[in-house]
């Protein structure tokens, strides 16, 4: 890779602020490629058959010895692992040491969760049951993150696109609070080039301003005593200390210290007492990260959760009943089950009542497990189906499938079944993970896997 030219300006605030260091892994380094495996479908090393050693912060984190062609893999569109930048999983790592031994579940927002590595990071590590809602300004990139959450196959899950001031409404909500928030991206350099040639001391006054907004939008929403999660991808202070300092001077939060490891090379905050985590890559192997984290004032409710909530019971159709023969007993007793125009999902009952009062703030564009898409009598199973670990194993007849087979199968072209195959719905398994839905009519099958996610590129 040829080395890239940095703003001078930019040189000269890493000087300022002692980090001259990082010019040369900015200008001369090469990124390195890592991933994280989805532990809730027991996924391992050997299942996806990278070489790589573990990354200190993330138990089911690899540092990979080279990049794969991901896209060609069938193991990544099954959600078995999520390609994403080593230090952003740390944020994994806070979420099991604040949250992991809190007994019952607890309610998540993050606030800008696009493209979902951070969000799918943060539900391995929350108690079982927990509520995660997952929210992106951005239009395309909220396809994107419904896309990924889909795939990773957590049911306790709503994707809302929409601005974070909606969350003004939601008063005293959420548990946790991820906000993630937009920023000028100096820590994404030696890995993006637009990030150096976007780079200006304007665009950090426009972060910083947005980033307020964002929190000041947020804080509302999150409960007394619950926990806010701040970062950034970039190095100056104005992104990073002084906004956590602006968040403790202007709304009294405390600021929270977590253990770490001295040989993991997380470095402290630059010019303040809180407490802060900085990845920065001539110390550690990743990209440069910006953590805070932030207690919201007052106690801790110990709030019960009902998920008794009596609803009208929806009038039986064959669709309906359909449905709920498709999903485990398990799901099928703790979920509601429900027509949304031509779409029937299930719901956790637990969290129906947030669900919502999110539903009159928000555009929600998924929400639990997607079931199917009636057309006209009949449901067509869907790939959130699929993937999810709520479908019953039984439900449909299923087909094993080679890895070449799989990619044709993932680029949308019509499967040859085997003889003897019977006709109607049939889920294609690979590697004995379910990858997605045909129909079988008799002479040819339907691809049923979503056009939206197709393979588009070729292999070759």
């Amino acid at each position: 890779m040829p080395s890239r030219i940095l703003p001078e300006q930019f040189l000269a605030m890493l000087a300022e602020l002692n980090l001259a260091e990082l010019k040369a892994v900015l200008a001369e380094g090469e990124p390195c490629t890592s991933v994280r495996l989805n532990v809730s479908k027991n996924v391992t090393e050997e299942d996806i058959r990278f070489k790589g050693s573990r990354i200190p912060w993330c138990e089911a984190g690899l540092y990979l010895d080279q990049r794969p062609r991901f896209t060609f893999d069938p193991a990544l569109h099954q959600g078995c692992y999520y390609v994403q930048e080593a230090s952003s999983m740390f944020h994994g790592y806070i979420v099991k040491k604040l949250f992991g031994n809190a007994g019952s579940p607890v309610r998540v927002l993050d606030s800008c969760a696009a493209p979902g590595g951070k969000t799918t990071g943060v539900i391995d590590s929350l108690p079982a049951g927990s509520l995660v809602v997952a929210n992106e300004y951005v239009p395309s990139r909220a396809a994107v993150l419904r896309e990924n959450l889909i795939k990773w196959s957590y049911p306790s899950c709503v994707v809302t696109r929409g601005d974070t001031a909606a969350f003004r409404r939601l008063k005293d909500t959420f548990d946790l609070i991820v906000a993630d928030v937009p920023c000028s991206g100096e820590g994404m350099m030696r890995k993006d080039a637009d990030a150096i040639s976007q780079w200006s001391a304007g665009l950090i006054h426009e972060c910083t301003e947005r980033q307020w907004d964002i929190v000041n939008n947020l804080w509302s929403s999150l409960k007394p005593g619950g926990i806010m999660i701040y970062s950034t991808c970039t190095f100056n202070r104005s992104e990073n200390e002084e906004m956590v300092e602006r968040i403790i001077n202007e709304f009294g939060a405390e600021s929270v210290a977590i253990d770490i490891e001295p040989e993991w090379g997380i470095a402290g905050g630059i010019g303040t007492d809180a407490n802060c985590y900085r990845f920065m890559p001539h110390r550690l192997r990743g990209e440069g990260l910006f953590v805070a984290i932030l207690r919201k004032p007052g106690e801790i409710r110990s709030e019960r959760q009902q998920g008794k909530n009596k609803t009208k019971n929806a009038k039986s159709t064959p669709q309906l009943t359909s449905a709920k023969s498709w999903l485990t007993d398990e799901a099928a007793a703790e979920m509601e089950i429900y027509a949304d125009d031509d779409r029937i999902n299930a719901f956790p009952r637990l969290h129906a009542d947030i669900l919502r009062k999110i539903k009159k703030e928000l555009d929600v564009i998924h929400e639990g497990v997607l079931i199917g898409n009636v057309k006209g009598r009949d449901l067509i199973p869907s790939q959130s189906l699929a993937l999810s670990p709520c479908l019953r194993k039984d439900a449909f007849p299923t087909v094993e499938i080679d890895s070449q087979t799989a990619i044709s199968y993932l680029s949308g072209d019509a499967i040859t079944l085997p003889d003897g195959t019977p006709r109607g719905f049939i889920l294609l398994t690979h590697r004995d993970r379910p990858l997605g839905f045909v129909k079988n009519i008799g002479n040819r099958s339907n691809n049923l896997y979503p056009t939206p996610w197709r393979i588009k590129s070729k292999i070759n």
